[in-house]
Protein backbone atom coordinates (compact mmCIF):
# COMPACT_ATOMS: atom_id res chain seq x y z
CA UNK A 1 0.00 0.00 0.00
CA UNK A 2 1.30 3.50 -0.81
CA UNK A 3 2.23 5.57 2.23
CA UNK A 4 -0.14 8.48 2.97
CA UNK A 5 0.94 11.45 5.11
CA UNK A 6 -0.14 15.06 5.53
CA UNK A 7 1.27 18.11 3.78
CA UNK A 8 2.74 19.34 7.08
CA UNK A 9 4.33 15.98 7.79
CA UNK A 10 5.86 15.95 4.31
CA UNK A 11 7.53 19.31 4.93
CA UNK A 12 8.83 18.18 8.33
CA UNK A 13 10.10 14.91 6.87
CA UNK A 14 12.02 16.74 4.13
CA UNK A 15 13.65 19.14 6.59
CA UNK A 16 14.54 16.34 9.03
CA UNK A 17 16.01 14.10 6.33
CA UNK A 18 18.17 16.92 5.02
CA UNK A 19 19.31 17.92 8.51
CA UNK A 20 20.43 14.33 9.13
CA UNK A 21 22.28 14.29 5.81
CA UNK A 22 23.86 17.75 5.95
CA UNK A 23 25.13 19.26 9.23
CA UNK A 24 25.07 22.77 7.75
CA UNK A 25 21.24 22.75 7.60
CA UNK A 26 19.40 24.29 10.54
CA UNK A 27 16.00 25.88 11.27
CA UNK A 28 15.38 29.31 12.73
CA UNK A 29 12.15 31.13 13.58
CA UNK A 30 9.63 32.17 16.20
CA UNK A 31 8.26 29.38 18.44
CA UNK A 32 9.61 26.59 16.22
CA UNK A 33 11.28 24.73 19.11
CA UNK A 34 9.32 23.68 22.21
CA UNK A 35 6.04 24.93 20.71
CA UNK A 36 6.70 23.14 17.40
CA UNK A 37 5.71 26.08 15.19
CA UNK A 38 2.38 27.85 14.96
CA UNK A 39 1.05 25.11 12.68
CA UNK A 40 2.96 22.21 14.23
CA UNK A 41 5.28 21.64 11.29
CA UNK A 42 8.50 21.56 13.35
CA UNK A 43 6.94 19.57 16.20
CA UNK A 44 9.44 17.03 17.62
CA UNK A 45 12.43 18.39 15.72
CA UNK A 46 13.88 20.06 18.81
CA UNK A 47 14.07 16.69 20.56
CA UNK A 48 16.09 15.18 17.72
CA UNK A 49 18.32 18.07 16.68
CA UNK A 50 18.62 20.21 19.81
CA UNK A 51 18.52 23.98 20.34
CA UNK A 52 21.66 24.64 18.29
CA UNK A 53 19.89 23.55 15.10
CA UNK A 54 16.26 24.32 15.96
CA UNK A 55 16.68 27.93 17.00
CA UNK A 56 13.87 29.91 18.61
CA UNK A 57 14.14 33.65 17.99
CA UNK A 58 12.71 36.86 19.40
CA UNK A 59 9.69 38.36 17.63
CA UNK A 60 11.74 40.06 14.92
CA UNK A 61 11.31 39.01 11.32
CA UNK A 62 14.09 41.36 10.29
CA UNK A 63 16.46 39.52 12.66
CA UNK A 64 15.30 36.09 11.44
CA UNK A 65 15.84 36.86 7.75
CA UNK A 66 18.97 38.95 8.29
CA UNK A 67 20.49 36.28 10.53
CA UNK A 68 19.67 33.54 8.03
CA UNK A 69 21.25 35.49 5.17
CA UNK A 70 24.38 36.02 7.23
CA UNK A 71 24.54 32.33 8.12
CA UNK A 72 24.10 31.36 4.48
CA UNK A 73 26.94 33.66 3.47
CA UNK A 74 29.04 31.93 6.13
CA UNK A 75 28.53 28.47 4.63
CA UNK A 76 25.39 27.26 6.38
CA UNK A 77 22.05 26.31 4.80
CA UNK A 78 19.36 27.87 6.99
CA UNK A 79 15.63 27.18 6.81
CA UNK A 80 14.00 30.30 8.21
CA UNK A 81 10.32 30.44 9.10
CA UNK A 82 8.12 33.52 9.12
CA UNK A 83 5.15 32.63 11.31
CA UNK A 84 2.68 34.20 8.86
CA UNK A 85 3.83 35.21 5.39
CA UNK A 86 2.25 38.65 5.92
CA UNK A 87 5.05 39.51 8.36
CA UNK A 88 7.77 39.18 5.73
CA UNK A 89 7.02 42.84 5.07
CA UNK A 90 9.10 43.61 8.18
CA UNK A 91 12.10 41.90 6.57
CA UNK A 92 11.80 43.26 3.03
CA UNK A 93 15.04 45.25 3.21
CA UNK A 94 17.03 42.21 4.30
CA UNK A 95 15.35 39.97 1.73
CA UNK A 96 14.88 42.18 -1.33
CA UNK A 97 17.59 44.84 -1.04
CA UNK A 98 20.28 42.61 0.43
CA UNK A 99 19.89 38.84 0.12
CA UNK A 100 18.42 38.73 -3.38
CA UNK A 101 21.20 40.91 -4.81
CA UNK A 102 24.31 39.55 -3.10
CA UNK A 103 25.23 36.87 -5.63
CA UNK A 104 24.97 39.33 -8.53
CA UNK A 105 26.75 42.20 -6.79
CA UNK A 106 29.67 39.95 -5.82
CA UNK A 107 30.03 38.53 -9.31
CA UNK A 108 29.00 35.04 -8.26
CA UNK A 109 31.74 34.69 -5.65
CA UNK A 110 29.18 34.74 -2.82
CA UNK A 111 26.02 32.67 -2.56
CA UNK A 112 22.99 32.67 -0.26
CA UNK A 113 21.68 29.08 0.05
CA UNK A 114 18.61 29.70 2.17
CA UNK A 115 14.95 28.65 2.37
CA UNK A 116 12.33 31.04 3.72
CA UNK A 117 9.15 29.22 4.79
CA UNK A 118 6.06 31.40 4.41
CA UNK A 119 2.66 30.10 5.62
CA UNK A 120 0.05 31.95 3.57
CA UNK A 121 -3.60 32.14 2.66
CA UNK A 122 -7.14 32.60 3.93
CA UNK A 123 -9.69 30.20 5.36
CA UNK A 124 -8.24 30.16 8.86
CA UNK A 125 -10.31 33.03 10.26
CA UNK A 126 -7.15 35.03 10.93
CA UNK A 127 -8.38 38.30 9.32
CA UNK A 128 -6.66 40.94 7.23
CA UNK A 129 -3.11 40.92 8.63
CA UNK A 130 -2.64 37.14 8.81
CA UNK A 131 -4.41 35.79 5.72
CA UNK A 132 -2.85 37.30 2.62
CA UNK A 133 -1.44 35.49 -0.41
CA UNK A 134 1.47 37.67 -1.46
CA UNK A 135 3.69 35.38 -3.53
CA UNK A 136 3.09 37.54 -6.63
CA UNK A 137 5.11 40.36 -5.07
CA UNK A 138 8.33 38.39 -5.29
CA UNK A 139 8.05 37.47 -8.96
CA UNK A 140 9.36 41.02 -9.54
CA UNK A 141 12.62 40.45 -7.64
CA UNK A 142 15.66 39.11 -9.53
CA UNK A 143 17.75 36.76 -7.40
CA UNK A 144 14.87 34.99 -5.68
CA UNK A 145 13.18 31.69 -6.48
CA UNK A 146 9.53 31.15 -5.52
CA UNK A 147 7.75 27.81 -5.07
CA UNK A 148 4.20 27.01 -3.96
CA UNK A 149 3.48 23.27 -3.60
CA UNK A 150 -0.13 22.05 -3.52
CA UNK A 151 0.29 18.39 -2.51
CA UNK A 152 2.27 16.46 0.13
CA UNK A 153 4.29 14.77 -2.65
CA UNK A 154 5.27 18.11 -4.16
CA UNK A 155 5.83 19.66 -0.73
CA UNK A 156 8.55 17.15 0.15
CA UNK A 157 10.24 17.06 -3.24
CA UNK A 158 10.34 20.85 -3.58
CA UNK A 159 11.59 21.34 -0.02
CA UNK A 160 14.56 19.04 -0.64
CA UNK A 161 15.38 20.90 -3.85
CA UNK A 162 14.97 24.27 -2.12
CA UNK A 163 17.36 23.38 0.70
CA UNK A 164 20.02 22.23 -1.79
CA UNK A 165 19.67 25.29 -4.02
CA UNK A 166 22.39 27.94 -3.81
CA UNK A 167 19.89 30.80 -4.00
CA UNK A 168 17.20 32.15 -1.69
CA UNK A 169 14.06 30.08 -2.22
CA UNK A 170 10.76 31.43 -0.93
CA UNK A 171 8.65 28.43 0.01
CA UNK A 172 4.97 29.37 0.24
CA UNK A 173 2.83 26.79 2.04
CA UNK A 174 -0.92 27.29 2.34
CA UNK A 175 -2.19 27.08 5.90
CA UNK A 176 -5.33 25.19 4.88
CA UNK A 177 -3.24 22.43 3.29
CA UNK A 178 -1.27 21.35 6.38
CA UNK A 179 -3.70 18.52 7.17
CA UNK A 180 -4.32 17.56 3.54
CA UNK A 181 -3.23 13.96 2.97
CA UNK A 182 -1.57 12.40 -0.05
CA UNK A 183 0.80 9.69 -1.18
CA UNK A 184 4.46 10.34 -0.41
CA UNK A 185 7.03 7.60 -1.06
CA UNK A 186 9.54 6.82 1.63
CA UNK A 187 13.11 7.81 0.95
CA UNK A 188 14.70 10.65 -0.93
CA UNK A 189 13.35 12.24 -4.11
CA UNK A 190 13.47 15.77 -5.45
CA UNK A 191 11.29 17.86 -7.75
CA UNK A 192 13.28 20.34 -9.88
CA UNK A 193 12.44 23.98 -9.24
CA UNK A 194 10.90 25.39 -12.42
CA UNK A 195 9.07 22.24 -13.54
CA UNK A 196 5.26 22.22 -13.45
CA UNK A 197 2.88 19.27 -13.40
CA UNK A 198 -0.30 18.19 -15.17
CA UNK A 199 -2.66 17.28 -12.34
CA UNK A 200 -5.52 16.31 -14.66
CA UNK A 201 -5.66 15.68 -18.41
CA UNK A 202 -8.35 17.42 -20.44
CA UNK A 203 -9.21 18.67 -23.93
CA UNK A 204 -11.55 21.69 -23.61
CA UNK A 205 -10.05 24.20 -21.16
CA UNK A 206 -6.67 24.64 -19.49
CA UNK A 207 -6.89 25.69 -15.83
CA UNK A 208 -3.58 27.00 -14.48
CA UNK A 209 -4.07 26.81 -10.71
CA UNK A 210 -1.70 27.70 -7.88
CA UNK A 211 -1.47 26.25 -4.35
CA UNK A 212 -4.86 25.49 -2.76
CA UNK A 213 -6.56 26.49 -6.01
CA UNK A 214 -5.23 23.27 -7.54
CA UNK A 215 -7.61 21.29 -5.33
CA UNK A 216 -10.54 23.60 -6.03
CA UNK A 217 -9.82 23.38 -9.75
CA UNK A 218 -9.70 19.57 -9.61
CA UNK A 219 -13.02 19.45 -7.75
CA UNK A 220 -14.54 21.84 -10.29
CA UNK A 221 -13.16 19.77 -13.17
CA UNK A 222 -14.85 16.64 -11.84
CA UNK A 223 -18.23 18.37 -11.80
CA UNK A 224 -17.71 19.98 -15.21
CA UNK A 225 -16.83 16.59 -16.69
CA UNK A 226 -20.41 15.50 -15.96
CA UNK A 227 -21.51 18.31 -18.28
CA UNK A 228 -19.14 17.08 -21.00
CA UNK A 229 -16.50 19.78 -20.35
CA UNK A 230 -13.06 18.24 -19.86
CA UNK A 231 -10.59 20.53 -18.06
CA UNK A 232 -6.85 20.10 -17.98
CA UNK A 233 -5.45 21.27 -14.64
CA UNK A 234 -1.87 22.55 -14.65
CA UNK A 235 0.00 23.17 -11.39
CA UNK A 236 3.09 25.34 -12.00
CA UNK A 237 4.45 24.31 -8.55
CA UNK A 238 7.26 26.81 -9.13
CA UNK A 239 6.27 30.42 -9.76
CA UNK A 240 9.80 31.72 -10.36
CA UNK A 241 11.17 30.19 -12.52
CA UNK A 242 7.90 29.31 -14.27
CA UNK A 243 7.26 26.39 -16.61
CA UNK A 244 5.84 28.36 -19.54
CA UNK A 245 6.46 25.51 -21.99
CA UNK A 246 4.17 23.15 -20.08
CA UNK A 247 1.38 25.73 -20.03
CA UNK A 248 1.85 26.53 -23.73
CA UNK A 249 1.56 22.87 -24.70
CA UNK A 250 -1.69 22.57 -22.79
CA UNK A 251 -3.16 25.78 -24.22
CA UNK A 252 -2.21 24.69 -27.75
CA UNK A 253 -4.28 21.56 -27.11
CA UNK A 254 -7.36 23.12 -25.49
CA UNK A 255 -7.52 26.62 -27.00
CA UNK A 256 -8.92 28.13 -23.80
CA UNK A 257 -7.28 29.05 -20.51
CA UNK A 258 -8.34 30.08 -17.02
CA UNK A 259 -5.71 31.19 -14.50
CA UNK A 260 -6.68 30.85 -10.83
CA UNK A 261 -4.81 32.08 -7.76
CA UNK A 262 -5.79 33.31 -4.31
CA UNK A 263 -3.89 36.60 -4.25
CA UNK A 264 -5.75 39.67 -5.51
CA UNK A 265 -6.25 39.78 -9.27
CA UNK A 266 -4.91 43.33 -9.55
CA UNK A 267 -1.16 43.06 -10.22
CA UNK A 268 -1.29 39.33 -9.52
CA UNK A 269 0.61 36.45 -11.08
CA UNK A 270 -2.34 35.73 -13.39
CA UNK A 271 -1.47 38.81 -15.43
CA UNK A 272 2.14 37.68 -15.79
CA UNK A 273 1.16 34.15 -16.79
CA UNK A 274 -1.38 35.50 -19.29
CA UNK A 275 1.25 37.78 -20.84
CA UNK A 276 3.57 34.78 -21.25
CA UNK A 277 0.84 32.94 -23.17
CA UNK A 278 0.01 35.94 -25.35
CA UNK A 279 3.69 36.50 -26.14
CA UNK A 280 4.44 32.85 -26.91
CA UNK A 281 3.58 30.15 -29.42
CA UNK A 282 0.23 29.35 -27.81
CA UNK A 283 -1.32 32.70 -28.72
CA UNK A 284 -2.38 31.62 -32.22
CA UNK A 285 -4.19 28.61 -30.74
CA UNK A 286 -6.47 30.63 -28.45
CA UNK A 287 -10.17 30.33 -29.26
CA UNK A 288 -11.25 32.73 -26.51
CA UNK A 289 -9.74 35.53 -24.43
CA UNK A 290 -7.67 34.42 -21.44
CA UNK A 291 -9.65 34.56 -18.21
CA UNK A 292 -8.15 35.43 -14.82
CA UNK A 293 -9.71 34.53 -11.48
CA UNK A 294 -8.10 35.88 -8.33
CA UNK A 295 -8.93 37.42 -5.00
CA UNK A 296 -11.06 40.54 -4.74
CA UNK A 297 -9.24 43.84 -4.26
CA UNK A 298 -9.97 44.05 -0.54
CA UNK A 299 -8.23 43.04 2.70
CA UNK A 300 -9.25 39.54 3.81
CA UNK A 301 -12.30 39.92 6.11
CA UNK A 302 -12.65 38.20 9.50
CA UNK A 303 -16.29 37.22 8.96
CA UNK A 304 -16.19 33.65 7.56
CA UNK A 305 -18.81 34.28 4.86
CA UNK A 306 -17.07 37.43 3.68
CA UNK A 307 -13.67 35.71 3.89
CA UNK A 308 -14.94 32.96 1.62
CA UNK A 309 -16.39 35.49 -0.82
CA UNK A 310 -13.08 37.35 -1.04
CA UNK A 311 -11.16 34.56 -2.80
CA UNK A 312 -12.05 32.11 -5.63
CA UNK A 313 -14.05 29.06 -4.65
CA UNK A 314 -14.98 25.91 -6.55
CA UNK A 315 -18.25 27.41 -7.80
CA UNK A 316 -16.40 30.47 -9.14
CA UNK A 317 -14.09 28.24 -11.17
CA UNK A 318 -17.07 26.33 -12.57
CA UNK A 319 -18.79 29.57 -13.60
CA UNK A 320 -15.64 30.93 -15.24
CA UNK A 321 -15.10 27.73 -17.25
CA UNK A 322 -18.71 27.73 -18.43
CA UNK A 323 -18.24 31.29 -19.68
CA UNK A 324 -15.09 30.26 -21.55
CA UNK A 325 -16.79 27.43 -23.43
CA UNK A 326 -20.12 29.18 -24.00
Amino acid sequence: MPRVITYGEAIREAMSEEMRRDPTVFCIGEDIGIFGGSFGVTRGMLDEFGPERIIDTPISEAAIVGGAIGAALGGMRPIAEIMFSDFVTIAMDQLVNQGAKIRFMFGGTAKVPMVLRLPEGSGYGAAAQHSQSISSWFLHVPGLKVVSPATPYDAKGLMLSAIRDDNIVLYFEHKMLYNFKGEVPEGEYTIPIGVGDVKREGRDVTIVAVSIMVHRALAAAEKLAKEGIECEVIDPRSLLPYDAELVDRSVMKTGRVLIVHEGVTNGGMGGEFAARIVGGPAFDYLDAPIKRLGGKFIPIPYNPNLERAAVPQEEDIIAAVRELVA
